[in-house]
């Protein structure tokens, strides 16, 4: 799928007001940023607009924000961060209500070049989550282009995803992509659509239920699929293995024999692991030192929890992954967190580094994992949206991309 859309490089931003929605939900602890990837990713395009004069307005949620808006959801590090990043003041807008009279105030004030990052737009509720109207127009009534930049949040139709570019339509303005929108759609898209083949697939993390579409779409385009994470032990199960203590979704286990048998009637390898890393209890805190034991497929005591594929799977998947001329990687092989438990999605990562292949990391916790353990630079494209990169593969539009105007 080519990204028929309008771009940054299709505006004219010089003396515009530029509202642009990016994806600066960040891993925070103790008011640091611990991973600052989703900044770096949003950097060029908001480059871009300031070299062309624009007045850059940067909008984004962080967390959930359950509880209503609060200074520990605040968006205050990053305009910090960024700040540091462009060489140039940030102005950050802190009022909770995102686009009140500060936020008009700060916009008025601006210059050409001058940047404003708003309030997390989740402090709005369900204005925001609901694609609200009322907030939709409030945020266009401060711009007048819109672009979006935030693939991470573009599977969802919110308010400053969606909504706004309706808004902003009506008033005649242009709504348009950012570089790391085009770029991920680019990647993902022509790696699910148009691969160089072999194409190999790789899903891991905890449940089937999260992958379920992915599994299926990805087998008719793959020519093969290796399963690993918490969720190959429901696959284990439904082939009549004992699986122990592991993670079991008893649901889904019909689901798992009939994505076996589509993998069989076309003609596709599905690879399982053959042996686990197994544990006798849940290490707490989660990196806490931890005794493991392997045990091949056939022989996990009913006791034994897997908690990670084990050294002949690793090797197996690795030996996959070296004549493949196309890789997505979405979700760890075990649980990363723990240093002993990270054996096998650092295998699987080092696979990745080494081979000559387009390989493409697909968001959320593979990404984390491939930046932590220091494979970053040695891979084509690392997502920056867990949700939307599944959502993506799955072959579902979303509403993000859709929201952007025609060339």
């Amino acid at each position: 799928m080519g990204l028929n859309k309008k771009s940054v490089d299709d505006i004219n931003a010089k003396g515009k007001r530029v509202l642009v929605r990016c994806d600066f939900n960040v891993p925070l602890k103790n008011g640091e940023i611990t991973d600052e990837t989703r900044i770096v990713a949003a950097l060029p395009t908001i480059q871009k607009l300031i070299n062309d004069g624009g007045k850059v307005i940067l909008c984004s949620h962080l967390g959930k924000v359950k509880e209503g808006p609060n200074e520990k959801e605040s968006l205050a590090p990053v305009a910090k961060r960024l700040s540091e990043k462009l060489g140039k003041e940030v102005v950050f807008v802190g009022d909770y209500s995102v686009t009140g009279e500060a936020a008009t105030k700060a916009v008025e004030a601006m210059q050409e070049g001058d940047v404003v990052l708003l309030q997390n737009t989740r402090f709005r509720g369900a204005e925001e989550t609901k694609n609200g109207e009322q907030f939709s127009k409030e945020l266009a009534d401060l711009a007048d282009l819109y672009v979006c930049d935030a693939f991470g949040s573009s599977h969802r139709a919110h308010a400053s995803v969606e909504g706004v570019t309706k808004c902003i339509t009506a008033k005649g303005g242009e709504n348009v992509v950012g570089y790391l929108m085009q770029k991920e759609i680019n990647f993902l898209g022509n790696a699910v659509e148009n691969p160089v083949r072999p194409f190999v697939a790789i899903l891991g993390g905890a449940k089937v239920a999260d992958k379920l579409n992915v599994i299926s779409n990805l087998l008719e385009k793959c020519d093969t699929l290796i399963i690993g994470g918490g969720m190959a032990y429901t696959f284990l199960k439904a082939q009549g293995y004992e699986i122990g203590k592991s993670l079991v979704d008893n649901e889904k286990i019909d689901y798992c024999k009939e994505m076996l048998e589509k993998a069989e009637k076309l003609g596709k390898k599905l690879l399982l692991p053959v042996d686990s890393a197994t544990i006798a209890a849940f290490p707490n805190p989660i990196d806490a030192p931890v005794e493991v034991e392997v045990y091949e497929a056939a022989d996990m005591p009913a006791d034994r929890e897997g908690c990670d594929i084990g050294p002949k799977t690793a090797a197996m998947y690795a030996d996959a992954v070296k004549s493949a001329k196309t890789v997505v990687w979405n979700g760890p092989m075990g649980v990363f967190e723990n240093p002993t438990l990270a054996a096998g999605t650092i295998a699987v990562a080092k696979a990745l580094a080494e081979t000559d292949a387009t390989t493409i990391i697909g968001g959320g916790d593979s990404a984390a994992a491939v930046n932590q353990l220091g494979f970053g630079d040695k891979m084509s494209h690392i997502s920056t949206g867990g949700g939307a990169s599944l959502e993506f593969l799955e072959g579902k539009v979303l509403p993000g991309v859709a929201a952007a105007d025609d060339k």
